[in-house]
């Protein structure tokens, strides 16, 4: 399930894909509990460079931002169909390395992977249109702190968070909608709420799909297939802290 939505003038971005690989793999195994971390988080820091360098090359570069948008007589901005194809993209690379996971070699999937971060990366390069520049570093700063905390106790925890994952799945959904019509109602109050609970949703998410992966890594039968599994599990990670930075960003963010 996704929703992309780029507008120079709303706030209102989405990257919700948890319809990944991550949740149907079975018999996928890892050497140890260890390694598939160190995979995991290796390819969502590459991910996550890789889409701060894409956003702020776009940003800052007026030839590229323009690629994006068609500004009108008035200084309107709005989407170019290279900018649409740059939006709705990323829904096929998911779907992709989703239905095409068994067949997709590691290179093959860690590649679209790479490119599917560096498109969202371009999608949000209109945040620095929108946003102080101050406030984005500190809302991202904030970010990592709060994703690293979660992450930690999801690893750490001996409660099983199945039952909270089902539920958090839920809530996403209702805010997936809600979103959706929030495009067409323009209510602040409402992108208000929206913001609060995306925020309380993709922090449990972070802690239960960290979980999920530490119980994947515990039924390791010795393959060599934990290394497209490090990369969808660095697919989910990676979808927690973009949506977690975005509804902090909408609570927090300064617009110029």
């Amino acid at each position: 399930m996704s929703n992309y939505n780029i507008n120079p003038n709303s706030n209102n971005y989405n990257f919700n894909n948890r319809n990944t690989s991550l949740n149907n793999i079975q018999g996928a195994s890892v050497a140890e509990t260890r390694s598939l971390f160190a995979s995991v988080f290796l390819w969502m820091f590459v991910a996550l460079g890789i889409t701060t360098l894409c956003s702020t090359l776009f940003a800052y570069n007026e030839s590229l931002l323009q690629l994006l948008y068609n500004v009108d007589e008035f200084g309107r901005g709005r989407v170019s169909v290279l900018g649409w194809i740059i939006m709705l993209a990323p829904l096929g690379l998911v779907l992709l390395m989703n239905f095409a996971f068994n067949k997709l070699s590691f290179p093959a999937l860690i590649s679209i992977f790479f490119a599917y971060s560096a498109l969202v990366g371009i999608s949000l390069s209109s945040i620095f249109l929108l946003y102080n520049i101050g406030s984005i570093v500190v809302v991202f700063a904030s970010t990592c702190a709060l994703f690293g905390v979660m992450a930690i106790a999801g690893y750490t925890t001996k409660a099983d968070l199945t039952k909270m994952g089902s539920i958090l799945i839920i809530g996403l959904i209702g805010i997936v909608i809600a979103s959706l019509i929030n495009i067409f109602a323009k209510s602040g109050t409402l992108d208000f709420i929206i913001s609060i609970v995306g925020v309380i949703i993709f922090t449990g998410l972070t802690a239960y799909d960290t979980q999920k992966i530490k119980n994947l890594a515990a039924q390791s039968d010795g393959s060599t297939d934990f290394k497209k599994l490090g990369v969808m599990g660095a697919l989910s990670l990676y979808l927690d802290f973009i949506n977690l930075f975005l509804m902090l960003l909408r609570l927090f963010g300064r617009k110029d």
